[in-house]
């Protein structure tokens, strides 16, 4: 058991933590940055906490536990909040929910009453001010006094109506409703394969992204961010009474705002506690962040005879899941080479578990990443483990410095074939300039044959190392040359085995554009940009020719995937290896024109707005007649179609002599 420390030693260790959790407040509420997983701060603040009730006479106004946040950012202008937004009281254990239970039926003298459960959701806590059901005003929590006003960002959130609908229960005069502002995951990383495209430093997690995303100073930057919200707490109310809080949840739908569908009402703690359970195995399926489940009495009454201390409401805690941030100690650094011979640095560390999986290497993902956050072998350092990805360093935790520490950097010799090392200026990657490196043949022949590809069952790690190392496969066109004698000399494959892996080889010839095109490993090409591509082009022959302005004219094509395209196929070899493959039986599935039809080999692009068919109608209908839509305007198209408010396109077709009809004019050509 821990002996009691004196006042002094109390007071010397309160003032140290003090300083440390306003240094982690500064980094998690200003900067959007933290260094400490959740799990340590709780743990600071827990220990301040015990040690302020044991000496209650060292509580003072500035203390972290009397305050919930942090101050505002001075540019966006501050809101004060007319009912403080208070944090909640965290539960790490099923003892400290038990015990949480216990304390608020002793204070309330009463056993019968019930919970609501609610997902906890990891983004930003804000507050929307409606008046006569008019979007008025919208603010973050802020210290939970003053908040920071962002009532132009939130504007732009799509699922905040700006009007709230009067069916139903009458709208208040005044409606102040809390709650949390997120990203989705889908879109937090199709922002952080943005920002990694444009060389920007990449969001650490779904809720710095968010926090980041709502207080921009320009709304035209936090719309472009895809950012969604749920409603879950009042703030003052005129105009409108409840007896519960599931009433409010219930009349807030009704209004409008967007209630998590996951809530659930409890009969007892045991129940939240069952509930909480279900939630934590079914995380991952949620497309938003969760980290715990929220428990909050649910008589409003009862919740008023509760009240709250000075940082946290009595009657509601937040029950947290399993960390999926965890803090460690980084032992070596090592480099794996990609199949597109990039140098990935990878920690190795001490073993840790996150999300309840044992973790111990992260990746650093290349040397402006290390620079930036300054890793060294030996740091302290903050882990995350988002989805089912490799873990991440997020951040050094510097203060635990010892001297000790040694900085790294990437060599420039490859270490698996010591071939030289080569760093585009214009890109933050090393690479090996060896194509034939084992590495990068191996790696490369695993994504050739993985399920979202050629799907080639049996291809596994174990069989493309042998294949690789024996000198049997050394393209990926190989792998089509294999007999089952080849097959047979290799470690723990039998007559059976074998077999089977050259039916699943033979089967894989029969292909669709889109998985080829994937299969071939084209930097920055990944399953969805195939799809586009294979919409666009009928085959791998017409990609080649294609010119980077032709390639960039499509949706969600940019000039990094342009480029990557045209550099792919400027490549000789391989070129060559998608010839031997069609050689070696390879055949793909393609859009087909329509036989004899009217349009049959014209290729059409589209302008503007249309005002007889939405543009999905409209190449349907030249397809049907046996013609092609392509996005770009190049010298084989034939028709450009101009809408209204037409674009750049029409002053390309002008420039390359190109026919450009109306409306009227396409309706005409496409008319029996």
């Amino acid at each position: 058991m821990t002996e009691q420390p004196t006042r002094d030693e109390a007071r010397e260790e309160i003032e140290h933590l003090r300083e440390e959790i306003e240094h982690h407040n500064y980094r998690y509420y200003v900067l959007d940055a933290p260094v400490v997983s959740d799990r340590e701060y709780d743990r600071l603040m827990r220990r301040i906490e015990e040690l302020e009730g044991l000496f209650p006479d060292l509580v003072t106004p500035e203390s972290p536990t009397q305050k919930v946040g942090a101050p505002p950012r001075e540019e966006l202008g501050t809101v004060r909040h007319s009912i403080p937004m208070l944090s909640l009281q965290n539960a790490l254990t099923a003892d400290d929910l038990v015990e949480f239970d216990g304390r608020v039926k002793r204070l309330l003298e009463i056993e019968d009453f019930r919970y609501v459960a609610e997902p906890k959701i990891d983004g930003l806590a804000v507050e929307i001010v409606y008046h006569d059901g008019i979007y008025v005003q919208g603010s973050t929590r802020g210290d939970g006094y003053l908040g920071e006003n962002i009532t132009e960002n939130l504007r732009t959130v799509r699922s905040l109506p700006l009007k709230l609908r009067r069916e139903g229960n009458k709208i208040p005069s005044l409606l102040e409703v809390r709650g949390e502002v997120y990203m989705a995951k889908k879109d937090f990383a199709r922002l952080n394969r943005k920002r990694e495209e444009e060389g920007e430093p990449l969001f650490a997690n779904p809720r710095n992204a968010a926090a980041g995303s709502v207080r921009q100073l320009d709304p035209s930057v936090t719309a472009s961010r895809n950012l969604d919200i749920f409603l879950y707490a009042l703030g003052q109310v005129e105009g409108a009474s409840f007896e519960t809080h599931w009433e409010v949840l219930q009349c807030l739908q009704t209004w409008g705002l967007r209630v998590n569908p996951e809530i659930k009402m409890c009969e007892s703690v045991s129940a939240a506690a069952d509930f909480h359970e279900r939630l934590e195995t079914r995380r991952k399926q949620l497309d938003y962040e969760i980290d715990g489940v929220v428990l909050k009495v649910n008589s409003l009454a009862l919740q008023q005879t509760l009240g709250q201390i000075s940082r946290s409401p009595r009657w509601a805690i937040a029950y947290k899941f399993e960390p999926e941030q965890a803090t460690t100690v980084i032992r070596d650094i090592r480099i794996q080479v990609g199949r597109t011979g990039a140098l990935t640095p990878v920690a190795t560390m001490e073993p840790v578990h996150i999300g309840g999986v044992e973790v111990k290497s992260a990746t650093l993902h290349n040397q402006d990443e290390i620079d930036r956050k300054d890793v060294r072998i030996g740091d302290t350092v903050v882990v995350e483990r988002a989805g089912d990805v490799i873990p991440e360093v997020v951040a050094v935790v510097k203060e635990k410095r010892t001297g000790k520490e040694k900085k790294f950097t990437i060599p420039d010799r490859c270490p698996i074939c010591g071939s030289g090392v080569y760093r585009d200026p214009e890109e933050a990657v090393s690479r090996c300039t060896n194509m034939s490196c084992p590495a990068i043949v191996k790696r490369s022949i695993r994504h050739f044959a993985s399920k979202a590809a050629m799907d080639i069952d049996g291809l596994g790690t174990k069989i493309v190392d042998q294949l690789v190392d024996t000198g049997l496969v050394g393209t990926v066109a190989d792998i089509y040359r294999l007999t089952k004698a080849d097959l047979m000399e290799l470690e723990r494959l039998g007559e059976k085995s074998s077999d089977n892996l050259l039916k699943a080889i033979e089967k894989s010839k029969q292909t669709t554009l889109a998985r080829l095109i994937y299969a071939l490993g084209i930097r920055h090409v990944g399953e969805h940009v195939a799809r586009v591509l294979a919409e666009e082009y009928r085959s791998t022959e017409e990609m080649e020719k294609a010119d980077p302005e032709e390639l960039t004219a499509i949706r969600e094509i940019g000039t990094g995937v342009a480029e990557s395209i045209r550099t792919f196929f400027r490549e000789q070899r391989n070129r060559d290896v998608i010839g031997d493959l069609m050689g070696l039986g390879m055949e793909y599935s393609r859009p087909e024109a329509a036989a004899g039809g009217k349009l049959a080999g014209k290729v059409f692009v589209f302008t503007g707005a249309l005002t007889g068919f939405t543009r999905n109608e409209a190449k349907r209908l030249v397809e049907g007649l046996g013609g092609r839509v392509v996005a770009g305007v190049s010298g084989k198209v034939d028709y450009v179609v101009a809408g209204e408010d037409a674009g750049s396109k029409l002053d390309q077709a002008g420039k390359l002599g190109v026919e450009t009809i109306d409306e009227k004019e396409f309706k005409d050509i496409t008319s029996s």
